[in-house]
């Protein structure tokens, strides 16, 4: 099952319906003059800016101006020609902060080159490589070789560019393989196809005196209104071809095969199975356009909201994209004046390339990782400029080097063994005021999906603990709204009391910074009489969750709701002067920077300066795929790769003060985590019999590890396991085996 479907939020302006073809499947066309003014276009822009669209999809007939009318309405509105009456449009686009993407039909290379510096992105669908069809009698503009060499121009023009099939038209099966085939030899060449379209035909009745752009928008929004669509258009031509499902799910699996990495659209509003579709290997439902689908305008698109309710339901992820996508999102593949409307409006969607998506306060000298490196395995502090070239750096030698010396680091200060905690994780409730854009798990009071734990049940998952075998109980919840200190107190007193009713101690580890100020704030006590009655209810040591990225910047781009850097700070030092110890985060792999990624490490360093009270720093991956900030800001999962970069980074940046640096593998995976443990890890944290947090957000790699899971990784790395208590007192060891042993 496929994890993320993508969408682009687009509106739709027909510009022009005048075509020179006469295809028999269209009701699009119109062979009088027609052409939208100037103050249309521009209030339907400006429409669309106000409802955050991101996208211009502007359709046109083939060759529009063909005909003497448009040509005379064009020169009476002062352009040359209708290309020139595009770009203007898409110009306009621009201003208003709206990508476009053009598909104007077949096009000269002179054409395609000039809106090459007013789009994103441009396409065409080839449809079928038949020069025969019934269905394309009358229709110069339909022939395959004009339609491919078109296609072939816009690659050798750098175009990041959309192609696609008409299946249904009368082809054969074969037919559609041999479609499928030409896009793919064509993009072999020049690698610009960013996705294929297999868009089925549906029968459709003529537009007579109508205008489709007016009946696809109130189809739309009675669409999204209540649910409902028009009645299917009975019956098909004699020239058709029959497409059943299981013909389209064989075509995504010659699409998938043929031309791995390029998007697979399939247009929702088409076919009721489209959930189907995604689950056969759909990576893309196209624009769900807040217009209606113009081509088929009594085929509404359902809305996104209604898309992602129904994909939720098989465990996917619906994110919005741009019309072009993110890796051809360079001055290589787009012009710089688009660009900078990316960079302006919707920077968190340009892939992190090591350097950032944001100008840097500062030149990033990718000279400074050598020596920096050098320092940090010296145990000496890194300067920020120091750790932002670390973190952007994509040099493989240099990556290598900043992993050896973590690796050693991690020999000196931890040892060979990797330690983890036999723990539960408890989340009382998902109940949350804060309302954090990367967070899948809080809920509002009235959701369907809030919960709140009873006593009763918070015991059984107690019980359920020290069955098991747990040492530690990790408890953390949302920010509700109508406990008071006293409740929080009362958890931590319950869970006290069924381990020693159970003949048991439990290590307590409990409730974040946040939650820790949320009590602050509603008892008027300050952190150190907070922490004074949390220890004598049980309290054991405190989370260092909550931190994100300590930098009041991000903190205010994706939870400005949440505690600001100095209270995050305050709180953990008030843990500490209180005689309990913390862990440490970062949260990273979505919109910060590397620059940010320093500051980050500064304060928590300069911290442990300080106090001296982190036991481990616990690096977390972010997961997009069911959060606000994935879903809608472009953010994808952060690559095996970076993750495993930043991890040296952050191993080398805390130098000896803190000698513990965790792996989660509920965030990379296990198999992730045992390779972090070349690149300066230790200890792979605990088997967390529950994990809510991450789950919601969209992780895949499970929420319950059982010892012996964790002590094979560690041999699997050649090194001995250990299990530990929460603050790294040992437990019990786990020796390499002796074949092991002797094979080292």
């Amino acid at each position: 099952m496929r994890r993320r479907v993508t969408f682009s939020r687009n509106v739709t302006l027909s510009l022009s319906r005048t075509c020179v073809s006469h295809c028999k499947y269209c009701a699009f066309q119109t062979h009088q003059p027609h052409l939208h003014t100037p103050d249309e276009v521009a209030a339907l822009l400006d429409g669309a800016a106000r409802r955050s669209v991101k996208e211009l999809l502007v359709l046109t007939g083939d060759e529009p101006g063909h005909h003497p009318g448009v040509r005379a309405r064009l020169a009476e509105l002062g352009f040359e020609d209708f290309v020139a009456y595009v770009a203007w449009c898409c110009e306009q686009a621009l201003e208003r902060g709206l990508l476009p993407h053009t598909n104007l039909g077949a096009l000269s290379r002179a054409d395609l080159a000039r809106l090459r510096e007013v789009t994103a992105s441009q396409g065409l669908m080839l449809e079928s490589t038949r020069d025969d069809l019934v269905a394309h009698q009358g229709s110069p503009t339909k022939d395959p070789a004009l339609r491919l060499q078109t296609i072939r121009d816009a690659g050798e023009l750098k175009i990041p560019f959309t192609s696609g099939i008409l299946v249904g038209i009368g082809e054969t099966r074969q037919d559609r393989v041999d479609a499928l085939a030409a896009l793919a030899e064509v993009h072999a060449e020049h690698g610009h196809l960013q996705e294929v379209i297999l868009q089925n035909f549906v029968p459709h009745r003529r537009y007579y005196g109508e205008e489709p752009a007016d009946i696809a928008t109130e189809a739309a929004e009675r669409f999204w209104r209540t649910g409902l669509r028009e009645a299917a258009v009975a019956g098909v031509p004699d020239w058709a071809s029959p497409v059943s499902l299981e013909d389209l799910v064989e075509l995504i699996a010659t699409a998938r095969e043929l031309l791995p990495g390029v998007g697979i659209q399939v247009p929702p509003n088409l076919s009721e199975h489209w959930p189907e579709l995604v689950a056969a290997g759909a990576t893309d439902l196209g624009g769900l356009s807040s217009n209606g689908d113009h081509i088929s305008p009594e085929h509404p698109f359902p809305s996104p909201h209604q898309v992602r309710k129904r994909l939720a339901a098989d465990g996917v992820a619906l994110t919005e994209r741009l019309c072009v996508y993110g890796k051809y999102l360079d001055a290589e593949w787009v012009e710089q004046h688009v660009l900078d409307v990316v960079r302006t409006k919707y920077w968190s969607f340009i892939p992190r390339k090591g350097s950032g998506r944001q100008d840097a306060p500062f030149a990033i000298n990718a000279d400074l990782v050598g020596p920096a490196t050098e320092r940090a395995r010296a145990g000496e502090a890194l300067g920020v400029e120091e750790l932002t070239a670390m973190f952007a750096c994509t040099d493989p030698a240099a990556i290598e080097g900043m992993r050896q010396a973590a690796d050693e680091l991690r020999a000196e200060l931890a040892g060979d063994t990797v330690t983890f905690v036999v723990n539960r994780n408890i989340n009382v409730s998902n109940v949350c005021v804060v309302g954090c854009a990367f967070c899948g798990f809080g809920q509002g009071k009235r959701s369907p999906d809030a919960y709140e734990h009873g006593e009763e049940e918070f015991r059984d998952r107690v019980r359920q603990a020290i069955d098991y075998g747990a040492s530690e109980l990790c408890m953390q919840s949302g920010i509700h709204p109508d406990w008071d200190l006293d409740e929080y107190l009362k958890w931590l007193r319950v869970a006290k009391d069924e381990a020693a009713r159970n003949g048991v101690q439990l290590h307590l580890h409990a409730y974040s910074p946040m939650e820790i100020a949320h009590m602050c704030d509603i008892s008027g006590l300050p952190p150190a009489e907070v922490f004074a009655q949390l220890r004598d209810a049980g309290l054991g040591s405190t989370p260092g969750t909550a931190a994100e990225v300590l930098h009041d910047g991000v903190r205010e781009r994706i939870s400005p709701n949440k505690l600001p850097v100095a209270r995050w700070v305050e709180i953990i030092e008030a843990s500490h002067r209180a005689g309990l110890r913390s862990t440490s985060t970062v949260m990273f792999g979505h919109i910060e920077e590397p620059w940010e990624l320093a500051e980050h490490m500064r304060v928590i360093r300069e911290l442990q300066e300080r106090t001296g009270g982190i036991t481990e720093f616990v690096p977390l991956s972010f997961i997009p795929f069911m959060t606000l900030l994935g879903r809608t800001h472009g953010v994808e999962e952060i690559s095996r790769e970076e993750n495993l970069k930043h991890t040296a980074v952050f191993r080398l940046a805390l130098g000896r003060t803190i000698p513990n640096v965790q792996a989660s593998w509920v965030k990379m995976g296990l198999d992730v985590a045992t390779e972090a443990l070349r690149w300066g890890v230790n200890d792979l944290g605990g088997t967390l019999m529950e994990e809510n947090i991450s789950r919601l957000a969209g992780s895949y790699h499970g929420v319950k590890l059982d010892p012996p899971q964790l002590i094979a990784a560690a041999h699997a790395a050649g090194r001995p396991a250990a299990e530990r208590d929460t603050l790294y007192g040992i437990r019990e060891r786990h020796p390499l085996p002796a074949t092991s042993e002797a094979a080292a």
